[in-house]
């Protein structure tokens, strides 16, 4: 019975759908208030049916009900309770499920967060949203129904894919999908922009928490899936170019250009039209992400495989979004503008750069992410494009954008002069060079490109500390450098937290590729290695027991110097149900450098192959996302928005008094 009421939930939900799509839609472009307002009730109501569907198929999985098709294939009585749960969204009917969850969770969050937008823009985004629900429902119902009944019930089920029981899978997902459902918010905001005709400074106010927000849940999403990855498959890499990591990577791309596009037009009202392209685009990706991962059209561990017709409808429904949008955007795009002029060396200038050359980066991952799949179709043979295309192509086009990175927040709005940029920088500039050449000895050498990554992240770290001595420097009074700080506003925090762990980030990923080290050795008890200055003793292997699995399990002491460093303990694992071998590392690290162990096969005699990592500064690319994630967050809650709103507030009850205008207090930021 459970089963049939979330049937029922999501075909409720669909029909409320239509609603919230149709009668906002219609009415505010006909002025109809009573239909408008229908908008926000009808959204929350749609969402509390799908929460409804969503919390009948998780408790399928608790209860082990295997007369579900859906839970039969993805659940076990042996499997602990936590990858139930994860299982939900495990495989590709849940996924989608979680997907429209989510969905109808952004929109009620925009009802809820909206009042200080006018009622037709509003209803509008609200009905735009509704249209997405549509689609993505009618796709679930018809083709990817997670409520399928079995006849007759299983008596148990095929389990969890092994390589999903782990406790990164159980929050990468729904991470990921708050970052990709996140930008149909942005996307919904830009059509109606386009169908009002209305793009200003304030709507792109609007516009810019949500796609901070976005942005934000995507990148811990993609960071928590790249660091699963590295621990759980064994490999030893954090970024392998997969066709399905550069799914989410190309919103991703186009969600940092559209941010910063939007600051621009919040501060000058220009780059109008490029910053709709570019909500429709980031957006646009991301159904293209999700067409990629279910259409079966990859060969990836993250890819589902399911049948052409679901492949088919997601194509179909992706060119109907994005051919709508499109011709939309080039009808209204000319009378929107680009917005007001500015001079070649100013703020404009170089965030428009930094955009050009991040949306010619993201053309670059998505041509080689999909240019294979267009060589299959033609009937030209199989071809992978991998990891020397996009590192030959891609990290070339970095170069500029971090030396923009450093230039840009310190140059005026519409004109700055070079003089006093060169001033700014210059200690910048030498801070750079200093690491280049210090930080690379430390490590006994490097190459040049070690060097210049190094250059390139000191840069980066040293202008953001240029950028807070100045506004301090720049703030008048006897205040205490404390003081001054504390009265920066958020927005400016949270560019400095973000711009900052990109540097982190980069220095990571040069000193991981620039001074990494790996030993394959076959071990038996009481062997030892060294690497890096660490010893590897090998102690032997002991069969441990799991949950749904049995384990062996590897004992390797780590000593540096003499000194106990870890015990490390890396697994071989055989799952119960779908008898894969799965490998399990073990992981131990300082500040700055970490040493990791995989366990291989038994190759007779007592001996196990065993692979042996040395990684410097590695923990720092996660560190480095994390920053960015949390400079998002911090940038979102930039109390600017809050004051806006007190003020319209505040002019509206003076003018029903019959009250003077009370006069912004200065102490409003305004500038960033």
């Amino acid at each position: 019975m459970i089963p049939e009421i979330g049937q029922m939930a999501l075909i409720i939900a669909l029909c409320l759908s239509v609603i919230q799509t149709f009668f906002p839609l219609v009415g505010a472009q006909k002025g109809y208030t009573s239909w408008m307002a229908l908008a926000k009730p009808v959204a929350q109501g749609q969402c509390i049916f799908i929460a409804l569907a969503f919390g009948c198929l998780t408790y399928a999985f608790l209860q082990d009900d295997f007369s579900v098709l859906y839970t039969a294939n993805h659940s076990n009585t042996l499997m602990p309770t936590m990858y139930k749960v994860a299982a939900v969204w495990g495989g590709h009917e849940g996924s989608m499920l979680l997907w429209i969850l989510f969905l109808s969770l952004w929109t009620v969050a925009v009802s809820l967060f909206s009042s200080r937008i006018d009622d037709q823009t509003i209803s509008r985004v609200i009905g735009v949203l509704g249209f997405l629900s549509i689609g993505f429902l009618l796709f679930l119902i018809l083709t990817s129904n997670p409520f399928e009944r079995l006849f007759p019930a299983a008596l148990e089920g095929r389990d969890l894919n092994p390589l999903l029981q782990d406790p990164g899978l159980v929050i990468h997902p729904p991470l990921l999908y708050m970052g990709y459902v996140g930008f149909s918010v942005v996307f919904s905001f830009a059509i109606a922009a386009l169908i009002g005709g209305r793009v200003d400074a304030a709507w792109a106010r609007w516009s810019r928490p949500w796609a901070t927000a976005a942005w934000a849940f995507l990148t811990v999403g993609i960071a928590l899936g790249s660091w699963w990855a590295y621990y759980e498959l064994g490999w030893g890499g954090w970024w392998f170019w997969d066709p399905v990591e550069n799914a989410s990577f190309l919103p991703w791309i186009a969600g940092t250009a559209l941010i910063h596009s939007l600051a621009v037009t919040d501060k000058r009202g220009t780059f109008r039209n490029w910053t709709l392209l570019l909500a429709i685009t980031a957006f646009s990706l991301s159904l293209l992400g999700t067409f990629l991962v279910r259409s079966g059209v990859l060969v990836s561990v993250h890819a589902f495989a399911t049948d052409p017709e679901r492949g088919s409808y997601i194509l179909l429904f992706l060119g109907i979004v994005v051919g709508i949008s499109l011709a939309l955007f080039a009808w209204r795009a000319p009378k929107v503008g680009f917005g007001g002029g500015f001079k070649l060396v100013s703020r404009e200038s170089m965030l428009l750069t930094g955009n050009v050359m991040l949306s010619v980066a993201c053309g670059a991952v998505l041509l080689g992410t999909i240019y294979p799949l267009i060589h299959d179709a033609m009937g030209m043979g199989k071809l992978s494009v991998g990891e020397p295309y996009f590192d030959a192509v891609f990290f070339p086009l970095m170069v500029p954008v971090l030396f923009l990175m450093g230039v840009g927040p310190l140059a005026k709005w519409k004109q700055a002069a070079i003089p006093e940029l060169r001033a700014r920088l210059k200690w910048a500039l030498l801070a750079g060079v200093i690491a280049a050449i210090v930080l690379p000895l430390l490590m006994g050498g490097g190459s040049i490109m070690v060097s210049f990554g190094t250059l390139l992240a000191a840069w980066v770290i040293a202008s953001v500390v240029v950028n807070i001595v100045n506004r301090v420097n720049s703030m008048s009074g006897n205040q205490s450098v404390v003081s001054k700080l504390l009265k920066q506003p958020m927005h400016f925090w949270g560019m400095v937290v973000a711009h900052f762990g990109i540097g982190i980030f980069v220095l990571g990923v040069t000193f991981v590729k620039g001074f990494e080290e790996e030993r394959d050795v076959l071990m038996n008890v009481g062997d030892t290695v060294t690497l890096s200055g660490y010893t590897f003793l090998f102690d032997g292997v002991v069969k441990v027991p799991g949950p749904n699995y049995s384990a062996q399990r590897g004992i390797i002491v780590v000593t540096k110097d003499g000194k106990p460093f870890a015990l490390l303990q890396p697994e071989k694992r055989v799952y119960t149900v779908q008898t894969r071998p799965m490998t399990e590392a073990s992981i131990a690290s300082t500040f700055f450098e970490q040493v990791y162990v995989a366990l291989g096969e038994p190759v007779g005699g007592g001996s196990w192959s065993v692979r042996l990592y040395y990684k410097p500064l590695v923990s720092w690319i996660w560190g480095g996302a994390g920053l960015m994630a949390l400079g998002g967050l911090l940038a979102m809650t930039d109390k600017r928005y809050r004051l806006k709103v007190r003020r319209r507030s505040q002019l509206k009850v003076e003018k029903e008094k019959g009250l003077p205008e009370s006069k912004p207090s200065s102490a409003v930021p305004v500038e960033g």
